[in-house]
This record gives structure tokens, sequence and C-alpha cells, in this order.
């Protein structure tokens, strides 16, 4: 079967960005605003008592702003993710950004409403309906209102937000858009954007291409250097004074608090991960000797083993659709069927072009229940795994999708749970499909992508980030002190892994520049070996569908914590469930250093 190779946005706005339709639900979102004002200023909880009338209306606005919001903001960053030279993007995000800044200032006074509740009128009021299935988001908002200012300086910080680390981060988007990169071969010079860049010096086969590309890519990132030192510096800034202004313990609280998570696990995961580098940082080493070379630098780690006469399959977009909806039928027959229809329906955008942004995400579109997939496909077996973890992003989406918005409103860490899971599978299935050691060798590494990823490279981020926030409480971080530190950063998180490092890494990692939310680094470890849990138990069990599923609906109603005990059992403030995952992945590098004996030079 033949599948789109090109996402189907027509279906959300026809006419893309200058949709009538698109117009239209703005209007609407602007035009409800106001009233969800008046009505949140005039709503009494006591006069409203005991069957809250009024705040059931007023809820359905808010709802209904809510998926507003969500479905123009991702239908206005779709375009502009896979055009970078639509000039009409900008404004409009602009323009949403500010729509979604009054939707907070009227939301503020709303939630010091529902904390100032007796708790027995609370209770009344979270009692049946949607509002009892929201009864968990709505205490957050309860909780967390106590943390607010008076009124008028939130409403004042969320304002200058949108100017302030909203444009900035803005305007990261804009200048790594922007970068062309000059790639000469065969005597030939093309000048190709950042993601077909990265993709290139990722996965060519050729050592030599690799690190030619590479220079040319840290050339031109360093060229922009002071740009993109002087954008994170403000962005931080900026975040680091509304953090002072809250009186907040310190700068990871908030990143905990939006993913419902302890500071004692955070810190049981990279300890328990701390100890346990030597069987990865080998895997490196002996990937470098597979090629000729003693040690493995910074842009070879990503590299495809070939050993032998083999040649590393590659798969065309339709063959990777089937690889993927087979696979995931073997654990989820529906997440199968829902793999299938996204591929049959046009919610993916893989085609390999100019003028796209790097990088990959799944985004949810409230208004039709649906979501959409952005990527640049190789070919590789990376970029297969790479669709499977979107798909994963967008099945989890898909459990949620009736539920009340509240409910749909699951934390960064979960979320990569059910991405890395679905990752998992294919990676695992490719490697049991080998027929020769040389393919399985090469398989084997493939998957070790994701351990190297996880373990690794997000914890030399998470310490870069660390280090750079800590320095940025007493001023300005230098451009050679940024490179200072994350070159600092890859050296303890690859523990002898690597011989060289890419100190402009700051600037080229989009992640480090979003203005909300920050640190977002360890959630995708964590969901790394949250789903090597997971995948341990569906091999276990006879139902196990339906409990991935429970889980699943779970996620944006429990802590963290309270989520794991529930549905696996475990402490996640204890080392033995982290260690658990990490010898898995152990495991896989024991059978790559095994089976890459025979092909050593």
């Amino acid at each position: 079967m033949s599948y789109p190779i090109n996402w189907n946005l027509d279906s959300i706005f026809p006419g893309g960005i200058d949709s009538p339709q698109l117009t239209a639900r703005i209007q609407t979102v602007t035009d409800e605003l106001p009233q969800l004002e008046a009505q949140v200023a005039a709503w009494s909880p006591e006069d409203d008592a005991p069957e809250f009338t009024d705040f059931k209306t007023l809820w359905q606005l808010f709802e209904d702003i809510s998926k507003g919001l969500g479905t123009t903001g991702s239908f206005v960053e779709m375009i502009a993710s896979a055009d970078t030279a639509n000039l009409k993007t900008g404004p409009l995000l602009g323009q949403l950004t500010t729509l979604e800044t009054r939707f907070q200032n009227i939301n503020n006074p709303l939630a010091k409403k529902l904390a100032a509740m007796p708790q027995t009128a609370f209770d009344q009021l979270t009692a049946t309906g949607t509002l009892a299935e929201s009864r968990f988001g709505l205490s957050e908002i309860r909780d967390q209102a106590k943390e607010l200012l008076d009124d008028k300086t939130e409403t004042m910080i969320n304002d200058l937000a949108v100017d302030g680390f909203t444009g900035w981060s803005n305007h990261y988007t804009t200048l790594s858009g922007s970068l062309k990169f000059p790639i000469t071969q065969n005597g030939e010079t093309t000048e190709l954007s950042a993601g077909q860049t990265q993709n290139k010096f990722e996965g060519a086969p050729d050592p030599k291409t690799r690190k030619d590309v590479f220079n040319v890519w840290e050339q031109v990132w360093s060229d922009h250097a002071s740009l993109f030192g002087e954008t994170l510096n403000h962005i931080a800034g900026f975040r680091l004074t509304n953090y002072h202004l809250h009186q907040y313990p310190d700068y990871l609280y908030k990143p905990l608090q939006y993913n419902r998570m302890k500071r004692a696990t955070l810190d049981q995961m990279w300890q328990t991960i701390s100890a346990n580098k030597a069987p990865f940082a080998a895997y490196l080493t002996r990937k470098a000797q597979l090629t000729g070379q003693s040690t493995m630098q910074w842009q070879d780690q990503w590299a495809p083993v070939v050993v032998g006469d083999f040649k590393p399959k590659t798969y065309t977009f339709d063959e990777a659709a089937e690889f993927i909806v087979n696979n995931f039928a073997k654990f989820s027959p529906k997440m199968a069927a829902f793999a299938q229809h996204a591929f049959e329906n046009g919610w993916i955008e893989a085609e390999d072009r100019p003028g796209k942004r790097a990088g990959g995400y799944m985004t949810s579109v409230p208004d039709v229940k649906e979501s959409r997939i952005f990527m640049t496909f190789d070919g590789s077996a990376s970029g297969v795994s790479t669709i499977a973890h979107e798909l994963g992003h967008a099945f989890h989406s898909s459990i949620l999708k009736d539920m009340p918005v509240l409910r749909q409103n699951y934390a960064m860490n979960v979320a990569e749970t059910a991405s890395t899971f679905a990752e998992l599978i294919v990676a695992d299935a490719t490697v049991k499909a080998a027929s020769e050691p040389a393919e399985k060798l090469n398989l084997l590494d493939a998957k070790m992508a994701n351990p190297l990823a996880m373990l690794l490279n997000i914890h030399a981020r998470f310490l870069f980030e660390d280090s750079f926030y800590q320095e940025r409480e007493h001023g300005i971080v230098s451009v050679p002190r940024l490179k200072a530190l994350m070159t600092a950063a890859q050296e303890k998180a690859y523990a002898g892994g690597l011989s060289s490092f890419d100190p402009m890494y700051w600037a080229d990692k989009l992640h480090f520049y979003f203005d909300n939310p920050p640190f977002y680094n360890f959630p995708y470890t964590f969901g790394y070996l949250f789903s090597s849990g997971i995948y341990a138990k569906a091999q276990q069990s006879d139902h196990f569908e339906d409990d991935y599923l429970a889980l699943l609906r779970d996620t944006a109603n429990m802590s963290t914590e309270a989520l794991a005990k529930k549905h696996l059992g475990v402490d996640l403030t204890q080392p033995e469930f982290w260690q658990q995952g990490i010898d898995l992945a152990a495991k896989d590098a024991q059978q790559f250093m095994a089976l890459s004996e025979a092909y050593l030079k």
C-alpha cells in the first residue's frame, strides 16, 4: 500500500495559513476570552453552591478556549515547521501568544477563588460529571494558586513574557531556521537546512563525510554563537527573575512540579545511571574500533555499524509504515490500528526536502481529536524508530481525546513513556528479524542509540543546564563559558566513552530554548526507563493491552510516583526500578560487545 509522505492539514483548516476557518477560530477564541473574564469575575463559590451551575457554564467556556488555542497554535506551528520561509506564521504566532497570555491572566483569579473554597465546598464541586473526572487537575490548580502573587503583578509578568522569554524563544526558532549549511560533495556545494545537515553527519556511512559535514555544522553555529548565547541568557534570565519573584526554592522546583515528580525520584534516577556508565562507554569504544579508530569521536557516535559485506537496509516510507504497524500489532492491536489510520490519513509530514526545521515532534489538534507528526525521514532504521516514537505520543493522545481537558494534561515525563515504549517495540523487532550476524550487529547498534541518548547524551544536557542555571543566577554566562560548561557536561556524562566533544551543542539543541517547560531533558530519560519497565511487564502479561491503556488514562490523574505504584507496583525513590531498566540496556551493550569480537580489525 502507498501512504502519503506529506501531512494533510486541510482536514483541520483548509487553505493553509490563509484559511478563513483558521481566522474564524482565532476570532472565536478572541471573542470568548472577555466572556470568560466576566464570568470569572462574577463567580461566587458561596452563591453558586451546591449545584455550581455557573461554574459548570464557565468551565465549558474554559475548555473551548483551551481547545481553540491548542488547535490554532498547533496548526500555525506545523506550517512554520514545514516551511521555514513562510513569513506569515510569525505574526500569527505572536497573536496567539498574546491570546494565550490573556487566557492565563484570566485563569489566575479563577485559581485563587478555587483555592479559597473550603474543602467541603470543593468536594461538592467535584462530586459528579466531568468535574469529578477533573478533580485531580482542579486540586493541582488550587494548590498552585497559593504560590501566585497578586493579580496585577501576575498579569504584568505574563504580559511581559510575550516579548520576554517567549519572544526570545521564538527568536531562536527564527535564527536557527534561517541557517544555511554549505555542504560540498563531488565538487558541488549545496546549501542544506539544519535538519538535512544533521541527518547527513549523523547517518553518513563514510567517516570523512561525517567529519567534513560536522566541521561545517560546528562552524556555522559558531559563526552565530553570540546571537544564540544572548538568546539563551535572556530566556534563562527572565525565567530566574520570575522564579525569584515567586520565591520558589530553586530552579528545579517548577520543572519537577510540572512533571508531578519528587526531587528524590530525579536524584535517584541520575545516581543509579551515574553508577552504571561503564557498559555504554565500552560500547562506544568498541564501535570506534570496528571502524579502525581507537576512540569514539562526537560526530561518529550515531553512525551505522557496517561490517563484512553487509549493506545497511534502507526503508521506503511505505515499508517503514508496514513494519511499524505489524510490530505494534504484536503488543497491542489498538496501537496497530491507530498507526494504520495515521499513515492512511496523512497525519505524518516525512518528506526529506530543504526548508524544513530540524528534529521531529507530535502535536495534538484538540478540535478534531487528531494528531500530526513532523519529521524528516531518511530511510534509515533510526528514521523508522523516530516515526514509531512520535506515533507512540499520538497514540497516548488518542486514548485521552474524549476526556476533559485537565485529564489530557499529562506531564512531559509520562508523555515520553508512551513514545519510547513504541520506539522500543520497533527497535527490538528489527534486531530479532536479523538473518545474519553482521545485520544483527548493525541493528543492535541502531537499538543502542536509545540508551546512548537517554543515559549519556541527555544526562549531559541535564548537567549542562544545571550548571548553566547555577551560573546564570549570578549574571550573564559568556559564549566561551557556555562552551566550557557544555564540554565538561559531555565529558562527565559520557564517562570516557568519547575523545572529542561538541562545545556548541548548547546552541544547536532546540530544547534549551523552550520558554515553557524548562529542563526538557530528564523527562526523556525517565520515560525511557519507565517504558522499559512497561515493556518487561508486557512480555509477562496475558492482558497487557488493557493494563497499558489503563496506565495511559491515568497519566494526568495522579503524581508520577503514584502512577508507578498503582500500575507497576514500584517505588521510584529507590534504585531497584531504575537499575532494572539500565540492566536491560546493558544486556544489549554486552550482546553488541560479544557479537562484534569477530569483526575487530
